[in-house]
């Protein structure tokens, strides 16, 4: 295994959990969310994964299991990956409560608003679970991030781009409750960045894992799988979440552009 390739992996996967800390930070040093800015953003990134999960991680994944199984063996197993990868990160999704789900918006306008914070230790809670839901739903992020950029540097760091945008309001997320019940900057920061670090660790987890059984094959089935989470993500998170900030037409508007970039960004290396 190339150590050069490792370490640009699981630096990008880093960099991508890390923008956790982003939205923490954004909470607090701006006074309103600029839903518009952000509403185009997370629309982008849904078009990055979009895109790039269909035209080159699938097509990469059936590729190399065709060469190594056979056409029809090949094309199951790779379609099999996919919906398998949409499965399970579908069930993960399904076991978090939907009042600790990270999927719900939060504001950065909301640190003011002390009336709706009255129930300190509900809140508490709720920051808590949230960090820990954030977490769940970052460690098979993680470990696509990872994956994809071991195999293709320049495809890990557009999912990497990618996931760190999404990663933005989950920041905002943790922090706002736990502002909220503790009225302590550095504490929400600190879960922030910890749910976070749960993307990188699964890259860690994963590859410790995998790392014996790692030759095309598997990387064809993680390939695959990865392709199938990114899909799930960008249709069950991000676009929501996108029109939820903003506008419906700025959020395809960010998705077609985030398309587009990518298409470009993949002709490139051609």
């Amino acid at each position: 295994m190339d150590f050069q390739n490792l370490a640009i992996a699981f630096g990008l996967t880093l960099f991508a959990g890390l923008s956790t800390g982003i939205g923490s930070a954004l909470a607090f040093f701006t006074n309103r969310t600029n839903t518009k800015v952000l509403s185009v953003a997370l629309g982008f990134s849904a078009g990055v994964m979009i895109y790039v999960s269909f035209v080159e991680i699938f097509v990469k994944a059936k590729d190399i299991l065709v060469i190594q199984m056979g056409a029809v063996k090949g094309n199951v197993t790779t379609v099999a990956a996919f919906f398998s990868g949409i499965i399970i990160i579908g069930i993960i999704d399904k076991l978090v409560p939907s009042f600790e789900n990270p999927h719900e918006i939060s504001k950065v306008e909301a640190m003011a608003d002390f009336d709706k914070a009255k129930d300190f230790k509900k809140l508490h809670r709720m920051g808590i679970f949230t960090a820990i839901a954030i977490a769940i739903h970052n460690f098979p992020e993680g470990l696509a991030t990872f994956a994809a950029a071991l195999k293709d540097p320049s495809i890990g760091v557009a999912i990497a781009v990618a996931i760190a945008i999404h990663n933005v309001p989950e920041g905002i997320a943790v922090s706002v409750p736990i502002f909220y019940a503790t009225n302590s900057r550095k504490k929400a920061f600190i879960y922030s960045f910890l749910s976070g670090l749960a993307e990188p660790l699964g890259a860690l987890i994963g590859y410790g894992l995998l790392f014996a059984f790692l030759n095309d094959i598997v990387f064809g089935i993680l390939f695959s799988l990865v392709a199938g989470i990114m899909v799930f993500i960008s249709l069950d998170e991000l676009l929501p979440s996108a029109r939820e900030y903003g506008e419906h037409h700025l959020s395809i508007t960010g998705m077609v552009a985030g398309m587009a970039v990518m298409a470009v960004s993949l002709l490139l290396f051609i």
